[in-house]
Formats: structure tokens, sequence, C-alpha cells
């Protein structure tokens, strides 16, 4: 599990994938869940491929350090 002392250092997911931890937020709220009513508070990691390319969005506790 990554902590807010790991933003900006390279992590890995469950999935192997390899990127830079963006971000951690312990109460996101996916706003494409609809209706708003409906939205429910997680806390979400966000991660950026290394190479560039379209950041995700995955549970704290999937990635890991490098």
């Amino acid at each position: 599990m990554v902590t807010a002392e790991d933003i900006g250092r390279r992590v890995h997911d469950e999935t192997g994938r390899v990127g830079i931890l963006r971000d951690l937020i312990r109460d996101y709220e996916d706003p494409s869940e609809y209706p708003p009513a409906a939205r429910r508070q997680r806390a979400t990691a966000f991660v950026w491929p290394e190479g560039g390319g379209r950041e995700w969005l995955t549970s704290p506790d999937s990635v890991k350090p490098i």
C-alpha cells in the first residue's frame, strides 16, 4: 500500500502496470458514476504511466512502491 509520502515515486499495481503515483484521495467520488446520489466515497490512487499516456485509478491497497 502507498501513502502520501510515495507521491512522485515509481509504483506498480497488482496487474503489473508501472507508473508514477500522482495523488491519493481518501474520499474520492468518481464523477462518471451516475446519478450523483449513487456516488460513493472511496480511497483512490492516481497513477500516471512513466512514458506518458492515460492516467489510471486504482485502490491504494493494490499499489506498491518500486
